[in-house]
């Protein structure tokens, strides 16, 4: 069923590209900078070091007038690249395989990661004060979207510790991704994958208790990574270089900076989120290093990238690396800074 969806807006998508403009929005305004358009696929803090890019002027110290815009979800963020609604989408890497997948002419093209592990943790109902994997086995589990890399990210750590996720746990999946965590404090399943800042809110509120995090016993992925189509990023190379510039910038800058720094510079992005949930969720990510040190998506994330989608049943047969990954960019960022 999840194939059939993503081959559905895939070829909706493509069909809305033979019928776009053939020109790319990036241009130049009136000041001389060149505008990008950017679709993140949701607004979260996991994404850090992108607000920081904005907030602290990185991307307009490189030349570039940044649009930032949310497109929630990878299928819609997709459709926008693929229609040219927008010029660089923050999605996971796991989009641009499927794509591929169904034999695009115009592959997307990942070249420069943001995060680096999975963002969701395990919450519990009641504490526990030593967890064990194998006390899942039989609990109702309030899962993530399938398809999508939570959960294939959560569905390989419980393959992982010896638990199949289709036979020794009820997984609930028909949830939408944003009414998780009401569903999960209604009273659906004993545990929930959730991001932050999610899990430290129902943390605080004393009605759930992070006891493992996904991000760690899975590995480095390519999760969210900035990419753009081939033919962009053939037309606008500079920018795509000013850009992974200031990605790069803001990544140091995250890396020598505390989660209260962070979260003083990031906030105006998150009205509504109290600040010291804001720094926990920060804090966590920081501590378990999710936020990528540099932009360069490496062959190993890749090839973890390509287990944990096969393990899912998500992968029709392993995309070469260097088909949808170009380092270049991050390389010249990097040597920019030295």
């Amino acid at each position: 069923m999840a194939r059939s969806i993503r081959k559905g807006w895939i070829a909706a998508a493509l069909a809305i590209v033979m019928a776009a403009a053939l020109l790319a929005s990036c241009g130049k305004p009136s000041d001389g900078k060149t505008k990008v358009t950017i679709g993140e696929v949701t607004r979260s803090l996991f994404y850090a070091p992108e607000y920081v890019a904005i907030a602290k002027g990185f991307f307009e110290a490189e030349g570039l007038d940044v649009e930032l815009t949310t497109t929630p979800g990878g299928d819609k963020t997709m459709t926008a690249l693929l229609s040219n609604t927008i010029d660089v989408a923050l999605v996971g890497s796991e989009t641009s395989i499927y794509v591929a997948q169904q034999g695009a002419d115009d592959p997307v093209i990942n070249f420069a990661q943001l995060t680096q592990t999975d963002g969701t943790f395990l919450v519990a109902r009641k504490p526990i004060a030593t967890f064990d994997w194998s006390s899942l086995k039989g609990v109702d589990f309030l899962g993530q979207r399938k398809g999508g890399m939570p959960q294939m990210a959560g569905e390989f750590t419980l393959k992982k510790h010896g638990i199949d996720p289709k036979k020794d746990l009820n997984l609930i999946q028909n949830i939408d991704f944003a009414n998780i965590p009401a569903a999960f404090l209604s009273g659906t399943g004993e545990y929930v994958q959730l991001f932050e800042p999610q899990a430290s809110i129902i943390e605080k509120e004393g009605k759930g208790h992070v006891v493992a995090s996904f991000g760690v016993e899975s590995g480095h992925l390519p999760y969210t990574v900035f990419m753009a189509k081939q033919s962009y990023i053939n037309k606008h190379k500079d920018a795509v270089q000013s850009f992974t510039n200031a990605i790069h910038q803001a990544q140091l800058w995250v890396a020598d900076h505390s989660a209260d720094e962070i979260a003083d510079v990031i906030l105006p992005y998150f009205q509504n989120t109290d600040r010291t949930i804001a720094v926990s969720a920060i804090d966590r990510y920081k501590k378990q290093g999710s936020y990528a040190s540099d932009p360069i998506v490496d062959e190993a994330e890749w090839n973890n990238l390509l287990d944990v989608m096969s393990t899912a049943g998500e992968l029709k047969e392993r995309v070469p690396y260097e088909k949808l990954v170009d380092t270049k960019y991050a390389q010249g960022a990097i040597s920019a800074t030295k």
